[in-house]
């Protein structure tokens, strides 16, 4: 990294000008503590600086007039001079500026006092961790050694010496900013790096390596033409402006790319998080201390697993009935084989042998997050998740424990692919069909095996004197190790039973225990068990906690069900953990394995809990999710009145302190959330639902939840169908309206909104009178049918202020300002969104999400007017809204936003990094669509800072995707291409 650095000054310690500070990489500045000191004149900051960049060594006044004046001083250049050292040493300090030798010198600094000499310790930290393989620390250490650049080096400093010395430190930050650039790639942040390398080498047009580094980066990220364009321009700039060819790199990278070489593609691996250690999971559930038995099931999967280090993953599938210690097993193998995956463990229950097995592409987004990847760069599909999932683990070493899988087409997209990770399988079924697996047949226990895990639980002593008793019962519970550990579990809690006890209770209650050997029902037979042991409350917490559809429950949805204090539920949710009836997923969360939930529920529906109780148990728990969704809607769109239209609920829901709180809520109770209202609408509560759906409308812009979010609808509508219920189906197709809408699937989106609006109107549902056609008339002004778009708007208008509901309507306001901003009515385009803003700033409190709509559309309206100052102001305050509430989809189409804005603004360069910015936040999300208009954007960009054949290679993207889907952009985009056609 080549660091400048000059021989080292003395340095004090931690008193005396210990409190001194200085800066030089911008403007020279010094503070003492926080308090900053006047540093003077241009001049005498010269001197400053001089002294400073001389890092403790003396400059003679000869040195210093040369530094500030070069061959034409002042005649009195010595006298000013002393003058500005002794107005420095008042500011400063005798004990630091010192006379010697008919020189100056600035000693005593203490260490990091100087942001140069910050920088040079920085960089000298980075490149020994980059050398030790350590490459996040390398890149957070070299992160914070070029954030203490503060503008130009020594801005505004005059004089020969403080020239160079820009000179020679701005060349030294760009060949850190190129390392730094080149970490980036080796990390697997390539998609993130384009936005900053399109700045730089617009900056920088002559710099080859970052026009190298740009094409990798775009290579990385699957834009092979862009990254040959990039070749193309610098190789006419270069013979344009200096008469050249590239420099051989260069030509090597072209060639490689033209011939797909794979080595391009690695490394691949994103980054850490910036100032921490690499993210290492340690997912593993804990081992049982009691593990008994299974001895050369342990060597052989130890043996397998070892043999991955340094090769092509192994992959261990267990097999067997349900109980007979699958996950057991696996969890002991996988703590004995930690060591040989230093860089992690991840597990994930597959929840196989449900109704509702774990979706492929969920886990991948639990396991990216896991890795260290950020919400907004994980991709929508399964496809990509899987890419990038193997991309990350590329490089590490990570055991990856599969559990309780359905088949082999589930677990095919979460196997690590990659040398030196392995993954570990269970699942009730052989999977004969996964290519490579090293498959074990898991059996019941032996006897000796079986009395071994017994007595481990229950204890020598008792076991001792009765061992034919203790056979009896293992041979009762057929071997299976779940069943013995529930029956010994049983047995241990209670020292007044002897084993000869259990094994009369066995055989006297449990005729039908024979049949473990045959599959599900020996399992729920074991299960009945432990069940017979309950006390009456905690069997009825069993069976109704059992009803729910969601992945776990947390303690206060569960007291909802069971109609409990929160505490009295969490005391029993806690007792059934301890009876091994229940599990607890994380802290305040539990959860059953699959085969005991379908017993609690069997025990639920047979004569224990009439269908009353049962129907009261979820309508409890629905109404603690809408109540709750509701909270957070009204946190978010403070004055709303569809909150006012809601079905009202019997139980109330959770308040939040603060918006934070409710989004992290709202987020992280999704899956079960979305659970609960397809659950609620197939038991005929359906309205509940729909509107469960329209609280958490959040939920369906999320990259993560958009998919489950359409699944829910759905379910809801064609429920509500079948019964006729046109009110709910209304809602519910509204909200499919949305989801569509903002997935880019327009032709399906319009479909469902025409069905809602017509479902609304003749159930006389003002929600979806005024909500319906306001999404339909989005939907035709991104088809660029504008005439339609206004008569939507105006009818949502109407029956927005109709309902009373000024937010609605400021929301058709606002979308009708885009209308006539497209049909060139600019003025009245302004105006619209101003009053739709004003109605937002007049009802909401704080900066709520609809403010932020308010203010993206008046920034899109103030920046056609050229009112760009203006518009820059809206559309950052709607970016920091959109940002913290995790609306990914408005998130990136502000930074799009903001990209046209500043080429309107004669900007290119950063609009071209704002426009990469939004392509890589919505990768994913929003829909080919809108990717083809930030296409059309970065290529206006590029363009205009002289990459021309990138910003042909966008706008051939982006006509391809209009094309298709046949959008009026297409003529406009032609006209960028081709404009001689046109003129």
């Amino acid at each position: 990294m080549g660091v400048p650095r000059v021989p080292e000054q003395r340095r004090s310690g931690s008193g005396g000008p210990a409190a001194l500070r200085f800066g030089v990489l911008g403007p020279v500045r010094a503070w003492r503590g926080d308090e900053p000191l006047s540093t003077g004149s241009p001049q005498q900051r010269a001197l400053l600086a001089a002294l400073l960049l001389r890092e403790g060594r003396t400059a003679t006044a000869g040195e210093l007039i040369d530094a500030l004046w070069g061959e034409d001083p002042p005649s009195q250049a010595l006298a000013a001079v002393r003058t500005y050292a002794s107005r420095l040493r008042k500011v400063l300090g005798a004990g630091l500026l010192v006379s010697e030798s008919g020189g100056y010198a600035v000693r005593g600094l203490r260490d990091g006092a100087l942001d140069l000499t910050l920088a040079q310790d920085l960089t000298s930290e980075a490149e020994k961790a980059r050398s030790a393989g350590d490459l996040a620390h390398a890149r957070e250490a070299l992160g914070r050694a070029l954030a203490l650049w503060d503008g130009e080096t020594l801005a505004g400093v005059p004089g020969p010496y403080a020239e160079a010395q820009r000179v020679r430190l701005e060349e030294w930050r760009l060949q850190l900013l190129e390392c730094r650039l080149d970490m980036d790639l080796e990390q697997g942040c390539h998609a993130e790096a384009v936005s900053e390398l399109t700045a730089l080498t617009a900056a920088h047009p002559l710099r080859e390596r970052l026009r190298e580094l740009l094409m990798l980066a775009l290579y990385r990220s699957g834009r092979q033409a862009e990254a040959l364009a990039v070749y193309a321009d610098t190789r006419r700039l270069l013979a344009d402006e200096l008469g050249v060819d590239p420099r051989p790199g260069l030509q090597d990278l072209q060639q490689r790319i033209l011939r797909a070489d794979p080595g391009l593609a690695e490394p691949s691996a994103p980054a850490a998080e910036p100032a921490t250690a690499p993210v290492r999971p340690a997912q593993l559930p804990a081992t049982v201390p009691d593990f008994t038995g299974r001895t050369s099931f342990v060597a052989e999967l130890g043996d397998v697993l070892a043999s991955a280090e340094g090769r092509v993953m192994a992959v261990s599938a267990l097999a067997g009935i349900g109980g007979v210690g699958k996950t057991t097993l696996a969890v002991h193998v996988a703590h004995q084989a930690r060591a040989a995956f230093p860089d992690g463990q991840l597990y994930v229950d597959l929840q196989g042998a449900g109704a509702r097995s774990a979706e492929p592409e969920t886990v991948l987004g639990s396991f990216l997050r896991a890795l260290g990847t950020a919400d907004s760069a994980i991709p929508d599909s399964l496809e990509e998740r899987a890419a990038l999932y193997r991309s990350v683990l590329d490089g590490r070493r990570v055991l990856v424990l599969l559990d309780n899988a359905r088949d082999a087409a589930q677990v095919r997209p979460l196997l690590p692919g990659t040398e030196g990770c392995a993954a570990l399988i269970t699942s009730r079924v052989r999977m004969v069909d996964l290519a490579g697996a090293h498959l074990v047949d898991l059996d019941v226990m032996s006897p000796e095996e079986a009395l071994a895990l017994f007595t481990k639980i229950v204890g020598e002593e008792r076991v001792a004197t009765e061992r034919d008793s203790a056979l009896d019962v293992v041979a009762a519970c057929g071997f299976l190790p779940l069943a013995i550990r529930i029956a010994a579990s049983r047995l241990a809690a209670r020292r007044s039973w002897t084993v000869k006890v259990l094994a009369a209770k066995l055989a006297d209650e449990r005729r039908r225990l024979d049949e473990l050997q045959a599959g599900d029902l020996a399992v729920k037979a074991t299960f009945e068990l432990g069940y017979g042991q309950l006390e009456p409350a905690q069997a009825r917490a069993f069976r109704l906690l059992g009803l729910a559809d969601g992945p776990d429950i947390s303690v206060a949805a569960a007291a909802a069900v069971l109609d409990l204090p929160a505490e009295d539920t969490e005391d029993l949710l806690e007792s059934l953990v301890d009876t091994s009836l229940l599990e607890s997923a994380a802290p305040g969360r539990y959860r059953f394995h699959d085969l005991v939930r379908l017993y609690a529920r069997a025990c639920a529906e047979r004569d224990e809990d009439p269908p009353s109780e049962r129907d009261a148990a979820m309508a409890r728990l629905l109404d603690f999710y809408l109540a709750t969704a509701a909270a957070v809607y009204a946190i978010e769109r403070p004055g709303e009145r569809v909150l006012a239209h809601f079905a009202a609920t019997q139980r109330p829901g959770l308040a939040f302190p603060d918006r934070d709180r409710a989004l992290e809520w709202l987020f992280s109770e999704s899956e079960c959330l979305l659970a609960c209202a397809r659950q609620a609408a197939a038991a005929g509560l359906q309205r509940k639902a729909a509107d469960l759906l329209m609280a958490a409308v959040d939920l369906g812009e999320s990259g993560a939840n958009s998919l489950q979010f359409t699944q829910a609808a759905a379910a809801v509508s064609d429920a509500a169908r079948a019964v006729g219920d046109s009110w709910a189906e209304g809602r519910a197709r509204t909200m499919l309206t949305h989801v569509h809408s903002v997935s880019g699937r327009f032709a399906e989106a319009e479909e469902e909104g025409s069905r809602a609006l017509a479902l609304g109107l003749s159930s006389g549902d003002p929600v979806a009178c005024g909500q319906a056609p306001n999404q339909r008339g989005i939907i035709a002004l991104y088809e660029g049918r504008h005439g339609d778009a206004e008569a939507h708007f105006g009818q949502a208008l109407e029956a927005f202020r109709a309902d009373g509901n000024q937010p609605g309507e400021a929301a058709a306001l606002c979308n009708l300002s885009r209308v006539h901003l497209a049909t060139g009515r600019t003025d009245s385009a302004v105006e619209l969104a101003r009053t739709g803003v004003g109605i937002y700033e007049r009802d909401a409190t704080g900066q709520a999400l609809r403010l932020a709509n308010g203010k993206y559309a008046l920034g899109m309206a103030l920046t056609s007017a050229g009112r760009t100052a203006e518009a820059r102001s809206a559309l950052l305050d709607a970016l920091e809204v959109f940002r913290n509430s995790r609306q990914v989809l408005w998130h990136g189409m502000t930074l799009f936003r903001l990209a046209e804005l500043h080429l309107t603004d004669r900007q290119p360069a950063v609009a071209a990094s704002q426009a990469e910015q939004a392509l890589v936040t919505l990768r994913g999300i929003g829909g080919d669509w809108r990717r083809a208009n930030v296409l059309t954007v970065l290529g206006r960009a590029l363009s205009a800072i002289g990459h021309t054949d990138r910003a042909h290679v966008c706008w051939q993207e982006a006509l391809s995707v209009f094309e298709t889907l046949g959008s009026p952009e297409a003529a406009g985009v032609r006209s960028l291409l081709n404009p001689a056609a046109v003129a």
